[in-house]
């Protein structure tokens, strides 16, 4: 069986993809790809009105001539945010069962890069739609995801996790992280704690500063990667606190060792829609990298991690701080943390794990086995 993963995705920036294709690839697929990545000034941003349609175009009319040179693929897989590019393959490929990896709707994307005109929503609502209307298979990463998409839609949707990229493995590894990692049972160490993304409502990254504040006196080292719309106000949630560095931008290439280099990462805490339906890139990526899981007892993350991690309840400051204060003091609950989610990952979150599902239901629509 042959896919072609096409579209204008980015997998230095959105790493999902990237994921899905070593998976496949790894499950015995011959996966061909065709992609032309957006660049960064072609994306909507608060600050920056988007070159939008034209540069799109530009893009498209690149994969076009790209996929023409390509094997004939038994199955076309549009990647992140590939609303548009869906429609672009089906020109091309008319009669190819097309699959559509959804993991954000126009909703989603509108609150985590801050909302958008209305006009612009009412025209992206309505290529999303389309996009749905057009793919035979679509991808969401949790149940709750599944269940707000269009009900005629549903039976045509399967849950694949986001998983990790094989460096963030290599990078745990790297440093020795499990339960035999750097400082583990030290007890004058401090607490070595990493948060990073896009600073989004759905991170909640206020909960966070506001529990660093209440930490005064207990022996803590924080690093805050990114930034976002909710920076500013959680750097004044903290204050002027020498424990907490603050980085605006880690190189991806370096980020897996950066943050495996720590005991803790923190994954999201807010309270939105999209917060509770959702279980991040970070809280997969932390747990790759051998580092404690502490991230929102919401439903998908419950389901999926368990045991395995630390969860407080979402949007409280208070049980996230008081969480941080014992581990502090538990250095021992700390290494356990560490090696319950090494071990959830190596056997839950790699590539070739968390397509397993997708493998089997497109055996299924092509009528060919792997290899095949």
């Amino acid at each position: 069986m042959r896919v072609m993963v096409f579209g204008t995705y980015d997998t230095t920036v959105h790493p999902r993809v990237g994921i899905l294709s070593e998976g496949l690839q790894r499950q015995g697929v011959d996966v061909v790809v065709c992609n032309a990545p957006l660049r960064p000034t072609d994306v909507p941003s608060r600050d920056r009105r988007p070159r939008g349609r034209p540069a799109h175009a530009a893009r498209l009319a690149e994969l076009a001539v790209r996929a023409r040179r390509l094997p004939k693929p038994d199955v076309i897989l549009c990647g992140y945010q590939g609303r548009v590019d869906i429609q672009a393959a089906r020109r091309l490929f008319p009669r190819t069962p097309l699959v559509l990896d959804h993991l954000e709707s126009v909703d989603d994307v509108a609150d985590r890069v801050g909302q958008a005109p209305r006009a612009a929503l009412r025209w992206a609502m309505r290529v999303e739609r389309a996009a749905l209307r057009a793919a035979d298979l679509v991808l969401v990463d949790t149940e709750e995801h599944r269940r707000v998409l269009p009900p005629d839609r549903r039976e045509r949707t399967i849950v694949v996790p986001i998983g990790a990229a094989p460096q963030w493995f290599d990078a745990g590894r790297h440093v020795g992280a499990g339960p035999a990692g750097p400082d583990a049972g030290a007890r004058d160490a401090p607490l070595r704690v990493v948060a990073f993304g896009l600073f989004s409502p759905v991170q909640g990254a206020p909960v966070i500063g506001g529990a660093l504040r209440q930490l005064d006196g207990y022996p803590i080292a924080v690093t805050m990667i990114g930034r976002g719309l909710q920076l500013q106000r959680t750097r004044d949630l903290v204050g002027q606190d020498p424990r907490v560095r603050w980085q605006a931008d880690v190189p991806a290439a370096d980020l897996p060792r950066l943050v495996a280099g720590h005991d803790v990462c923190l994954g999201v805490f807010g309270t939105g829609a999209k917060a509770l339906r959702v279980v991040p890139n970070k809280v997969f990526q932390g747990a790759a990298a051998g580092c404690a899981v502490v991230t929102s007892d919401t439903a998908p993350q419950h389901r999926l991690l368990g045991g395995a991690a630390r969860l407080v309840p979402a949007g409280n400051p208070d049980a996230l701080a008081d969480t941080l204060r014992r581990l502090t003091a538990h250095p021992a609950e700390v290494g356990r943390l560490r090696a319950a989610a090494a071990e959830l990952a190596r056997e839950r979150f790699t590539a070739q794990a968390v397509v397993e599902p997708l493998v089997e239901r497109l055996e299924r629509m092509v009528g060919k086995s792997v290899g095949g």
